[in-house]
């Protein structure tokens, strides 16, 4: 007896919604590109200029951590699951400490050239906190709005 399972789409409301929520790293990063300006000038107005100039590296240093972040995790999930386009471990270990070392040597600097901008720029580091709670009112929205 042939068993044959028919495999069937998921439901049209589930494939909305699986594109809308995989899009969701790429609106991140969006969200970052935009909010890094706006909170950059608010620095500068509030604080004066070395703290906006430490906050704009760490909005850098964020920016670029959280894009190796997403390259780390794809390499590591290709390895684990045996795509044929892996990266080599070594490489994928070697962006992964040289994310750690990115921020240690923009603390340095920063501490060294102007300690009054190593607050700022521990504050820059946490533009991807900002991104991801303006992605999450963002998806609210749509869930509401949409029925997603």
């Amino acid at each position: 007896m042939n068993l044959c399972l028919k495999q069937t789409d998921p439901a049209p409301e589930h494939a909305a919604a699986d594109r809308f929520y995989s899009g969701a790293l790429g609106r991140i990063r969006h969200f970052m590109a935009a909010i890094a300006p706006l909170l950059i000038a608010a620095a500068w107005w509030k604080f004066g200029v070395r703290p906006a100039v430490g906050f704009a590296c760490g909005c850098v240093i964020a920016y670029v951590n959280f894009y190796w972040l997403k390259r780390v995790i794809s390499g590591f999930a290709d390895r684990a699951t045996g795509a044929a386009n892996t990266q080599s471990g070594q490489g994928i270990v070697s962006r992964f400490l040289l994310r750690y070392v990115l921020m240690a040597v923009g603390a340095y600097v920063i501490l060294t050239v102007s300690p009054a901008s190593l607050n700022g720029l521990l504050a820059g580091l946490f533009l991807p906190v900002a991104a991801i709670a303006c992605e999450a009112v963002y998806e609210l929205y749509v869930a509401v709005t949409r029925g997603l």
